[in-house]
């Protein structure tokens, strides 16, 4: 199934929706209804698919707020560039400024299509038991959207199934609650969901929500407190029972972000997708914004990578990367030197005539690397298998100091610029037939992997002062069969991490090279309270030109802003957050 559904006839949670300024939807007479609806337990399967469903609301840049876009929140981060993001990236965005008010307006669209489902689900003609399995899921679901609010927004307010919005919605002035409170809030139904919700699903299931799903972001929603303790409580309860709970680490990582992924051990929870046919939400924008006019239909590459986040990545054996041990003096090169060191020279039609003279330099600078940076990027004469002529074709990254490399020549093509793309969630070709629309892409977009886990488990040991489990965890993710990057404290003096300080930098690191494109590094930033250090920067392409300045205020963008229109209808949302 995929939770492609399309028995989605979740017309019925259609029917009432939280909108941005808490207005009732009035549905058109000839749908469905309450009254037609909710009454066996094929409708509450249908209702539960629309809520899942809204994880994939996507929208036009620059407006990319929606949860369907969120790979794209690393553009606002230290590892990652996003043009239709510059209005927040150059701090010129305001309270009225669309992406914050997508991002509230689809959280609380989906928090009411959750209680919607809770107010009606046991109405249906089931078994106490399936009852439940259907409202733990809404309850998770409502878990997921509320953790989403409180990380980018703080304390929003709570607004549970107790609230009919046919009877209430002009009502709906509720004032902010308390961090504490929303927090509360969340676990209370992750711990119900916890409760109800199966192990594993059946293949035609596979995708909703599992009692590990529950555990494990009601971990992730402690570790964001602090709470390190009861955060490790629950990672522990995955990792030590890895047959109960089916968790493991896959042993290829860049399987993780090709198509059919739906069985995958790793996979603890994603956003289901599929090819375009049918619903215009069947999957996410990764080949529109994420991949170049070389792959399915003509992509934006509106997402790319920093090239500093690039050179972050290291040696195989460990070491620090360094520019000038391939190209001798390569850092202190002018910008016009270094893109000149890196380019190709072609003839009047844009055929490649003359590889640079460190081509095979190049090549390795990048070979010689930890394998996820050319899992997850296209580097510089490389090869992606891209779309060309409405066919599947080997796509190479070349780079011209004049001009821009063309498609029809077998180049990947995305005008002049001098950019890092991304190869991770990137379909190739038409991925056999399943593709046919570049916002529909079908591959599956993790929330929670299992990588993730051991990760945040090792914080809280680090944290804890349990320095050597931190290593250990750390170690197994670094570890994986396709990754095989040498472990902390290992043995050379460049892999020492001894202190709470050098593992929880050794722990940063990890994290952004495991989890990039991945939308996770815009909050560990900002969780972290580093994001006015690494964000403070000059944007630039690969040889060093300027793209833009990125400002990030440490009084300001810590927390998004109460969206403007949202405090027009409800006054009781303010205070707004510090500095907006």
């Amino acid at each position: 199934m995929k939770l492609t559904n399309k028995m989605i006839l979740a017309l019925a949670l259609a029917s009432s929706t939280l909108t941005s300024c808490y207005e009732l939807d009035l549905y058109p007479h000839d749908k469905v209804s309450t009254g037609v609806f909710w009454k066996t337990e094929t409708h509450a399967k249908q209702g539960i698919m629309g809520v899942y469903d809204c994880m994939k609301r996507k929208a036009t840049a620059p407006n990319a707020g929606f949860f369907g876009e969120y790979y794209m929140m690393d553009a606002l981060s230290d590892i990652a560039l996003c043009n239709p993001f510059s209005t927040i990236t150059s701090s010129a965005s305001t309270s009225r400024t669309g992406v914050y008010m997508d991002k509230w307006q689809n959280m609380y669209d989906g928090i009411a299509k959750a209680n919607h489902a809770l107010q009606n689900i046991p109405k249906i003609d089931a078994s106490d038991d399936k009852k439940n399995i259907y409202l733990a899921e809404a309850r998770f679901m409502r878990g997921l959207f509320y953790a989403h609010l409180l990380d980018f927004y703080g304390g929003v307010p709570i607004y549970d199934e107790s609230w009919v919005l046919s009877e209430t919605f002009d009502k709906m002035m509720e004032p902010r609650s308390s961090e504490e409170k929303v927090r509360e809030f969340i676990i209370n139904d992750l711990t119900f969901a916890e409760t109800y919700l199966p192990y594993t699903w059946s293949k035609e299931d596979y995708g909703r929500a599992t009692k590990a799903a529950a555990v494990a972001l009601r971990g992730k929603v402690n570790l964001y407190a602090k709470n390190w303790e009861e955060a490790k409580k629950d990672f522990e309860k995955l990792v030590n029972n890895n047959e109960k709970y089916g968790c493991a680490l896959n042993k290829d990582y860049a399987e993780l972000f090709k198509v059919d992924t739906d069985a995958n051990p790793e996979m603890i929870f994603f956003i289901s997708n599929s090819g375009g046919v049918g619903d215009a939400n069947d999957g996410m924008c990764m080949a529109f914004f994420m991949g170049t006019r070389s792959s399915f239909g003509s992509g934006w590459a509106s997402m790319t990578l920093d090239p500093g986040f690039v050179d972050s990545y290291e040696k195989k054996d460990g070491t620090a990367f360094n520019w000038n041990d391939y190209i001798p003096g390569y850092n202190q090169m002018s910008n016009t030197e270094k893109l000149k060191a890196l380019s190709c020279e072609q003839d009047k039609s844009g055929v490649v005539v003359k590889y640079p003279a460190y081509h095979e330099k190049i090549k390795a600078a990048f070979a010689d690397r930890d394998p996820r940076l050319s899992q997850t990027c296209i580097t510089p004469y490389s090869f992606f298998n891209g779309w060309n002529q409405n066919k599947p074709r080997k796509m190479e990254c070349v780079l011209f100091s004049s001009g821009f490399p063309k498609a029809d020549n077998g180049y990947i093509d995305e005008g002049d610029n001098k950019w890092y793309w991304f190869r991770k969630f990137v379909p190739e070709g038409d991925c056999n037939g399943q593709i046919t629309d570049r916002s529909n892409t079908p591959i599956n977009f993790p929330l929670i992997r299992y990588a993730d886990v051991l990760l945040m488990l090792a914080e809280c040991y680090n944290e804890l002062g349990d320095i050597d489990n931190a290593v250990k965890y750390i170690n197994a993710v670094r570890s994986r069969p396709s990754t095989n990057m040498p472990g902390l404290n290992s043995g050379p003096a460049w892999l020492e991490a001894r202190s709470k300080a050098e593992v929880h930098k050794r722990l940063m690191h990890e994290r952004a090279v495991e989890f990039a494109g991945e939308g996770i590094r815009y909050s560990d930033i900002r969780r972290w309270r580093v994001a006015e250090t690494v964000c403070n920067r000059i944007a630039t392409e690969i040889h060093g030109n300027k793209r833009y300045e990125y400002k990030f205020s440490k009084d300001r963008d810590y927390l998004w802003p109460i969206p403007g229109t949202e405090i027009e209808k409800n006054s009781n949302l303010l205070p707004n957050n510090p500095g907006w």
